[in-house]
């Protein structure tokens, strides 16, 4: 009986997952596409500009906090963004949804 009462709010946050991560991919498709291939089959630029998502999303040390370390520190090679926290919370759960599993 207690199973059946959890059911609503595991599948409450489960919808507000996805909806973390559709947020996610929209503020990737707009700031991020012009440089990085941001989703598995999305198109983008060519060449070597900036690794795609997934291949960030596989490396070893890919965690929340380093994501988020990173998307807050000016880098030479990439624009300085100004995420809010929503769109930073967006990006860094849709990379982390792209690890293998």
């Amino acid at each position: 009986m207690i199973l059946l009462a959890a059911l609503p709010a595991l599948a409450q946050r489960r919808a507000l997952e996805q909806e973390r991560l559709a947020y996610g991919r929209a503020v990737a498709e707009n700031w991020c596409a012009n440089c990085h291939l941001v989703g598995p089959q999305a198109r983008g630029p060519a060449g070597d500009a900036a690794p795609p998502f997934a291949a960030i999303a596989a490396m070893p040390g890919t965690t929340a906090m380093a994501l988020r370390a990173f998307l807050q520190t000016p880098h030479d090679r990439m624009p300085d963004y100004r995420l809010s926290q929503a769109e930073l919370d967006g990006v860094v759960a849709y990379i982390l949804g792209l690890q293998p599993r």
